[in-house]
């Protein structure tokens, strides 16, 4: 299993949110920075020679996004956190639709977010 840590007090809005997941995770440069966006990188954690990002995981391995504050972040911005799940569902059903297991479990981490 990978990890992936999300401080979630760099998280305002969604806007925010992209730029830190972009970050973090790699996403190229041509990136849209809305959740259609997100959804197609992510679904190409298992094909790094997509280049749509930089985190890449083998044969059923996972990636545990730990978000770092993430309650705070559910109070402070319940919108962009639900869709955040939504979003780590879809992505884990277009996994399941070709054979493949979940790979993507969001993980709220306590403390200084």
């Amino acid at each position: 299993m990978k990890t992936v840590r999300i401080q979630g007090s760099s998280i305002d809005d969604e806007k925010s949110l992209h730029r830190k997941f972009a970050s973090v995770m790699g996403f190229p440069g041509f990136y849209g920075g809305n959740w259609n966006a997100w959804i197609d990188c992510m679904s190409y954690l298992t094909s790094p020679e997509a280049g749509m990002t930089a985190f890449h995981l083998v044969a059923d391995e996972e990636l545990r996004i730990d978000l770092v504050g993430g309650k705070s972040l559910q109070v402070r911005c319940p919108k962009v956190f639900e869709t955040l799940a939504e979003c780590a569902e879809t992505v884990n059903a277009r996994f399941k639709s070709h054979g493949e297991r979940a790979r993507i479990t969001i993980n709220i981490v306590e403390g200084a977010g």
